[in-house]
């Protein structure tokens, strides 16, 4: 028996070590791939808005800026979205909530390709026909979106990657709202909170760690998604002047020009590799260490 547990432990450590293995391993190739890059361009490929092939310079900044945004859109729109959906499937009657919950995971089964297709010929001109023009028809708001109006751009881009996200966060959201103990509900009822209070001062105080969870596992689709921003974003090297303008993002920057690409170009691509990486990598140890400091105040035990 002794020595069985022996094994299980060491076959747990090795596979733990793997992980990390491979994590150190791809941070070494795309660092070693991008090595000329960091030569030739220093600090500087990060703060660069040029991209010209034919001369041999690369800049980083319109994708890196593009990134964030889309990304940031996406969670302004899919964090409300998949916190009522999710509080809705768990108050609601079974009979209603039960498919309502079935419809959000089917969501997340869906290609990302297909909602590109979806986002070029459906959303692009709805956007360009009836939701552009009514946005740009409020007073000052050019500064914020831009002058143009062909339904591309870094909003559309951003819907169409909070419909991606949205089911993700949801699943997890709601299995952390039905984790909740009955009896804290019911204290919270019985001491006279209404529903959103009990679900703001108890529920998500309870699982804050799961919902937290579910947004980063968003977050870090959002940040890596590839076909479906490439439809309808744009895909010009240039820093964003507007929500409607058109721009990319690292990973759109990689799809359309990795093929193609070698010498210094493909050092530049791999050092895009790398920075995306690096941002999720610290979006993910902000958030741990975040939660880490504010766990006292939860009562978590440290």
């Amino acid at each position: 028996m002794q020595q069985t547990d022996r094994c299980f432990r060491f076959a747990c450590l090795a596979c733990a070590a793997l992980a990390g293995w491979l994590m150190l391993g791809v941070f070494v190739q795309l660092g070693a791939h991008s090595a000329a890059a960091w030569q030739r361009f220093g600090l500087g490929f990060l703060c660069s808005a040029e991209w010209d092939p034919a001369q041999g310079i690369f800049g980083a900044a319109p994708a890196i800026v593009g990134t964030l945004l889309t990304t940031l859109l996406a969670l302004l729109f899919a964090i409300p979205l998949s916190f009522v959906a999710a509080l809705f499937v768990t108050e609601a009657p079974d009979c209603l909530a039960r498919p309502l919950s079935q419809a959000i995971d089917l969501l997340a089964a869906i290609p990302s390709v297909i909602y590109g297709m979806w986002g070029l010929f459906v959303l692009a001109p709805i956007m360009q026909d009836h939701v552009q023009p009514l946005l740009a028809a409020i007073p000052g708001s050019t500064r914020l979106l831009g002058e143009d109006d062909n339904g591309f751009g870094f909003l559309t881009a951003g819907l169409i990657l909070s419909l991606m996200i949205l089911p993700y966060m949801s699943a997890v959201m709601r299995d952390v709202f039905r984790m909740t103990p009955p009896m804290l509900r019911e204290a919270a009822y019985g001491a006279g909170c209404t529903r959103w209070e009990a679900t703001k001062d108890v529920v998500m105080r309870y699982g804050i760690r799961g919902i937290l969870g579910g947004i980063f596992i968003g977050m870090g689709r959002a940040l890596g998604e590839t076909m479906a921003v490439l439809f309808v974003i744009g895909n010009m090297m240039q820093l964003p002047e507007g929500l409607f303008s058109g721009g990319t993002t690292i990973a759109a920057t990689l799809a359309n020009n990795f093929a193609e690409s070698q010498g210094l170009e493909q050092s530049a691509l791999f050092a895009l590799g790398l920075i995306l990486l690096l941002m999720s990598f610290g979006i993910q140890v902000a958030a741990q260490y975040y939660l880490h400091l504010t766990g006292a105040k939860r009562g978590e035990a440290r």
